[in-house]
């Protein structure tokens, strides 16, 4: 399957088409050195749910460095704070290290060599599965990693479309495709509304939103208390 390439405007397509540009965008279109391969479509769904993590000391784990360039548009976004990590099960990657971030080389569907990386990266507070995108190895990652997100922290799976793809495990109505798993944290997330099981039991409980858009899903991990209704005339005033 072919994909046309962006070569326009950026900044203006994302004005004309998302309400403006981003400042990873911004960020993106400077990059100098190795390159980084993105979706156009990415930058407004980054930008929702990473803007708040800038100029932070957020913990970065990104799964695939392939170009290297996505670990130098990184730094630049979160600011120099940041504990930048990238994995890669390609040697090649090892020349990146220490670039932008650090990188580790080993597969990412190794939980010893995923503790590893976070033991060393002291914690991690936002997962972006941007790997080989293999159903099993999505699943691997996400069973090993989601232990140490905290609460407030995000875990993104990008380019699902793979989902779709026999040659990725995936498929429009294969069990294998990782859509299902979705579909089960979906029921989970609203366990309390039925009597079933949990469906996905690693994250069962832990998620507050998922957000699916073409080809990224962002899960957001914290617990909130049951839900309650409110009648607006039994609301205590404030004084």
């Amino acid at each position: 399957m072919k994909f046309d390439f962006f070569t326009g405007d950026l900044k203006q397509f994302l004005a004309d088409t998302y309400g403006g540009p981003t400042e990873l965008a911004k960020v993106f279109e400077n990059l100098e050195g190795p390159p980084s391969l993105k979706w156009v479509h990415f930058f407004p769904i980054y930008e929702r749910y990473l803007a708040r993590w800038r100029g932070r000391p957020v913990r970065f784990l990104e799964i695939g460095v392939s170009l290297g360039g996505s670990l130098q548009m990184w730094r630049k976004y979160f600011g120099p704070e940041a504990v930048i990590y990238g994995i890669d099960i390609s040697e090649t990657c090892r020349q990146f290290d220490g670039l932008y971030g650090q990188v580790r080389i080993g597969s990412q569907a190794d939980p010893d060599f995923l503790a590893q990386v976070i033991e060393e990266m002291g914690g991690v507070d936002l997962v972006l599965d941007d790997g080989s995108h293999m159903m099993d190895h999505m699943r691997a990652s996400l069973n090993a990693l989601w232990p140490h997100v905290p609460e407030g922290g995000a875990y993104i799976l990008e380019d699902l479309h793979c989902n779709y793809w026999s040659g990725w495990q995936g498929g429009l109505d294969a069990e294998g495709n990782f859509f299902n798993d979705v579909r089960r944290m979906i029921d989970d997330m609203h366990g309390q509304y039925h009597s079933g099981a949990p469906r996905h039991p690693v994250t069962a409980g832990q998620i507050s939103g998922i957000h699916v858009y073409d080809s990224i899903v962002v899960l957001e991990k914290n617990t909130f208390p049951p839900a309650m209704l409110v009648r607006s005339n039994e609301v205590m005033k404030s004084t």
